[in-house]
Formats: structure tokens, C-alpha cells, sequence
């Protein structure tokens, strides 16, 4: 027997349907304002790209001052806050999107966490457990360092899971502390990731065998990846040896990149059924940037109406990685103008280079 054999055979699979979506962040917000006082920061280059960059607040851990001016963390405290406030963001989004879902922790069968701010074994997903009382039964999966395309690669194996058992609650949860991953001096480079990441964690939860879709569910009908190998080394984690730890780099020419290619997945997204991008009814696309969103917008042919999600999470919150789609989800469902029938693209984009997307029907 062949594989198209095998492929011809399999009857339709029922989709996963989004049931519910939560969000959370740390208590602590900052203005840009706060932060380059806070930092005391003098060059009008660094400050200019804090001003510019669409970034009102963003909710943050900062380290505690001490004479005057704040204290420089250690590898071992970021790792340790990774931890801690990761747990707390995570578990409140998780709470939210189980409210939402009109789900208990009990019905969860299994569970995605999904970061790059820190390396911890085991990971979020077995110290969730532990700490919730979740089933011990709970299959569960970690997507770890794949950075801001991440939460839809997480999604992917989530909607796999849930499909191959029917009825049964999945659960991702996306948990980003990137304060947790600061470097700061006066290099231009850790200015660029410094004024543009937030900490905030975001969790959804998925079911198939559920009959249709309905408004407050929407159906995942598909997924599409393209990767940049060419851009392999345009966001990256390195180890700072000056610094003792590891530091996120960002390059210049990222947001050209990443708007360059965004047609490709979209194209065959879109085509498998039968769709083009004037179809489509919400545009979902992750917050990495003023420069990214237009970039994106202008090489996809969207207009910012199409966008205000996407740029009302950046303002509210900055970069939040892996999460940030979800935090625009999020705001959709609030805003009531999704009507039965309409459709959906989600759009993460981060290292590889890789864009990631996903077809929504409503």
C-alpha cells in the first residue's frame, strides 16, 4: 500500500473548534517614558526607536531599584522569574479560557505550553500540572525556542491532537516572560528588542466531534508554513558573553523579510480552499512591530481597518511573542462583528524565518 493509497482511503476528519481564549499579564505597567527614566537612558537615537515604535505601555517585571538606579539580574534570577511569573500569567489565561469555554480544569485531557524566554526542564506544561492538580493522565507537549511564530506551531500539534480524539478539551497555552531575556547597555541592537517586547501569557482551548461550527466557535480548517532559510540569522537567541547571559537579536532588514514572503503561505492557504485574500473577513496577525504589520499590510494588500487588532494589542502591550495573535483573538470576539459563515486568517511570524498561518471558518 502507498501513501496516496492511505491518503485516499481516510474518511473527513472533524475540525477542531475553538471553544474559548484567555489572556493575562503581570500587574506592573510601564509608559515608554517610564522605562527610559527608569533606565536612564540619554542617546535621542535609543530614545527616538522607544517614542516611535507604536508602543504606548507594555506590562513588564522589572528588576528592583537599588542606589538609585535598577539592579542587573543574573542568568540564574531570569531564569527563576521565567518561572515564577510565567506560572502566574499562565495560569490566569488558562482560568479565563476555561470560564470562557465553560470548561473545568478537570475536562482538560491535554495541554501545549509553548515559550522561547527561558530553558526550564521540565517544562511549563509538567510544572502546570502539578501545580493546577491536573489530570495525571493529561498528554501534554512543550514547544520550547521557536520564538513569536511559535503559537501557531503549538495550535497545529494542539488541533492534531484534539482531532484524533474527539470530545476530549486540548488546551495551549502560550506563556511569554520576555523581560526575562533583557540585556541592557547602550548598544543599539538590545535598544531595538528592549522597546518593543511586553510579558504576557495567553491560552485557548480547543474540541472536535462537536458537530458544526457556530459564531462563538470557529472551525481550524487548515495551516500553512513558509520558511526563510536565506533570513536564518535575522532573530536569534545568543549568548552575550560581556553580559553572562542570553540576549535576543533582532536584525534591521526583518520586517522587509518577513513582508516579502508573507504572500507565499497565504497563497496556498488560501487556494486549497479556494479562497483569495479579498475573501477573507478578519485578518489575525501577530504584533511584531509597527515596521512588520505594515510591511505585511502593504505586501498583502490589507488595509489597517484589517490591522486594528493586531496594532491595538502592539500600542496596549508590545511584542508579546508566541501569544500576541491570541491577545488580537481575544479582542475580536469582544468587539461582535463576527457574523456565522464569515472567515479568518491567523499570521505569526519569528525565527527561521518562518510564517506561519492558520484558515479560520466561522
Amino acid at each position: 500500500m502507498t501513501y496516496d493509497d492511505v491518503t485516499a482511503s481516510r474518511g473527513p476528519r472533524q475540525k477542531s473548534l475553538i471553544l474559548g481564549v484567555g489572556t493575562a499579564v503581570p500587574a506592573s505597567s510601564y509608559s515608554q517614558a517610564d522605562i527610559l527614566e527608569a533606565f536612564d537612558v540619554q542617546d535621542r537615537r535609543i530614545r527616538s526607536v522607544f517614542v516611535n515604535g507604536g508602543i504606548d505601555r507594555r506590562n513588564l517585571c522589572l528588576p528592583s531599584v537599588e542606589d538609585g538606579s535598577l539592579r542587573t539580574e543574573t542568568q540564574a534570577e531570569l531564569i527563576s522569574k521565567h518561572v515564577t511569573v510565567g506560572l502566574d500569567i499562565g495560569t490566569r489565561a488558562l482560568a479565563s479560557c476555561l470560564k470562557q469555554a465553560g470548561a473545568e480544569l478537570d475536562d482538560v485531557r491535554y495541554i501545549c505550553c509553548v515559550s522561547s524566554t527561558g530553558f526550564i526542564v521540565p517544562g511549563f506544561s509538567a510544572l502546570l500540572i502539578k501545580e493546577l492538580g491536573l489530570s495525571t493522565n493529561c498528554s501534554r507537549l512543550d514547544v520550547v525556542g521557536m520564538g513569536c511564530n511559535a503559537g501557531l506551531n503549538g495550535l497545529g500539534a494542539t488541533a492534531g491532537w484534539s482531532e484524533l480524539h474527539p470530545g476530549e478539551l486540548a488546551v495551549m497555552i502560550c506563556i511569554e516572560v520576555c523581560s526575562a531575556l533583557y540585556v541592557f547597555d547602550d548598544e543599539m541592537s538590545s535598544a531595538v528588542v528592549n522597546s518593543l517586547f511586553g510579558d504576557g501569557a495567553a491560552a485557548v482551548a480547543l474540541i472536535s466531534g462537536r458537530g458544526g461550527s457556530s459564531l462563538n466557535a470557529p472551525s481550524l480548517m487548515n495551516f500553512a508554513s513558509h520558511i526563510i532559510p536565506e533570513a536564518s540569522d535575522a532573530m536569534r537567541i545568543d549568548w552575550h558573553e560581556g553580559h553572562g547571559k542570553f540576549s535576543f537579536a533582532l536584525e534591521q532588514d526583518v520586517p522587509y523579510v518577513v513582508g516579502a514572503h508573507a504572500i507565499n503561505p497565504i497563497t496556498r492557504l488560501l487556494e486549497a480552499a479556494h479562497l483569495l485574500p479579498s475573501d477573507i473577513d478578519h485578518w489575525i496577525i501577530h504584533s511584531g512591530g509597527r515596521k512588520v504589520i505594515d510591511s505585511v499590510r502593504v505586501n498583502l494588500g490589507l488595509t489597517r481597518s484589517d490591522v486594528r487588532h493586531t496594532l491595538g494589542v502592539l500600542r496596549d502591550h508590545g511584542n508579546l511573542s508566541s501569544g500576541s495573535f491570541l491577545f488580537s483573538y481575544e479582542r475580536l470576539n469582544l468587539e461582535g462583528s463576527v457574523s456565522p459563515g464569515d472567515t479568518g486568517v491567523m499570521m505569526t511570524m519569528g525565527p527561521g524565518s518562518t510564517i506561519e498561518t492558520a484558515l479560520l471558518q466561522w
